[in-house]
């Protein structure tokens, strides 16, 4: 393979999840610990994959539509109390 997207290309849904799971607990399968690099590479791996392979809400650090959390509020009327003097 001479370029990571031709490697992405190879991905299976098994080695996808394989990669993911070892970014996550930072270890291999066989237990052996991922090195800098190769967490680095292999997240960047996991984002590319799910970039051509899921929706947008399923890849990794999907927030999904934000609110501010004041919105839900009502927000009171003190101009216009209704035991207000006008």
């Amino acid at each position: 393979m001479s370029t990571f997207s031709q490697m992405i290309e190879n991905i299976t849904p098994e080695i996808y999840e394989s990669l993911k799971l070892a970014v996550e607990i930072g270890k291999w399968s066989d237990g052996r610990k991922l090195t800098a690099e190769q967490k680095e590479l292999s997240l960047q791996a996991v984002i590319a994959w799910e970039m051509q392979n899921l929706p947008e809400e399923q890849r990794t650090g999907y927030m999904g539509p934000q609110e501010c959390a004041s919105k839900s509020a009502p927000v009171p009327n003190i101009l216009f109390k209704s035991d207000a003097l006008h």
